[in-house]
């Protein structure tokens, strides 16, 4: 969904004082636990998927309120439908990337120290030690995608390939930003033909992820669209069947047929 060099210049502030007037009538819904304290910043668990439908689509992953200005100055934010392990990761990118933007560096800069910060630390996981090992390094990705695909949807598969990720892999050994799911067309890492959806993101979340990307990827191919305006285009299409159900197995069939 978000990609590394837009995400990093875009402060997302949709319908701001709505926003924060829903969150704080909705604390129940919004968080789940508290994580930690960490250098004066409140660490907690949220429902990414609550939020991604009546806040914003494109909080993944994480997030604080120097992008997202609908979160707490003092808080940063974890997705919590993703794998607990991933926490310290994060949190070492915030930090980094808060520290940075505070003294006034670039969005550019911060976001890659931030994401350097998050390689050194995944880099330290033992996962990824004994899958390297394995691999003799982390450049065959011939075996790596072996490992990383893990289920094929073959009923969007017609034309393309849809695979649900092993998403912690993706970030781990592919790009660190990755969160929701992907493409070929703009993520190098990924097979022109195929869609990537991330494991983490809910069995009744996947149909939204996945007519997002297809419906990017169809604008970026045949339309020649930029990633931003073919991902502002799917957004739009995203929120509105988050809040209309009736429709979106059609819709999804429509954008099957149609990827190129």
């Amino acid at each position: 969904m978000k990609k590394g060099l837009y995400v990093s210049c875009v402060r997302y502030q949709p319908n701001l004082g709505g926003a924060i007037k829903k969150i704080k009538s909705h604390k129940k819904e919004v968080y789940v636990r508290k994580i930690a304290e960490v250098h004066g910043f409140s660490v907690f668990a949220v429902h990414g998927e609550w939020i991604r439908k009546n806040i914003c689509e494109d909080f993944v992953n994480f997030g604080q309120s120097l992008w997202f200005k609908f979160i707490p100055k003092n808080e940063f934010w974890v997705d919590a439908g993703y794998d607990d392990r991933e926490d310290n990761f994060y949190i070492a990118h915030l930090l980094v990337e808060n520290k940075l933007l505070s003294e006034g560096k670039s969005c550019h800069v911060a976001f890659n120290k931030a994401i350097s910060a998050e390689k050194r630390e995944r880099n330290k996981s033992s996962i990824v030690r004994r899958i390297m090992n394995k691999l003799e390094g982390h450049r065959n990705k011939k075996e790596l995608f072996k490992k990383v695909h893990k289920e094929l949807l073959k009923k969007y598969s017609k034309n393309i390939k849809v695979w649900i990720v092993r998403g912690e892999m993706v970030r781990d050994f592919f790009d660190d930003n990755f969160g929701g799911g992907g493409h070929g067309v703009v993520d190098p890492w990924t097979p022109v033909d195929e869609i990537w959806i991330d494991d983490d993101i809910s069995p009744k979340e996947r149909k939204f992820i996945l007519l997002h990307e297809m419906h990017e990827r169809r604008l970026m191919a045949t339309q020649n669209l930029s990633y931003l305006e073919a991902h502002k285009s799917a957004t739009k299409i995203e929120d509105f069947y988050r809040h209309n159900l009736k429709g979106i197995d059609n819709a999804l069939m429509q954008e099957a047929e149609m990827q190129p």
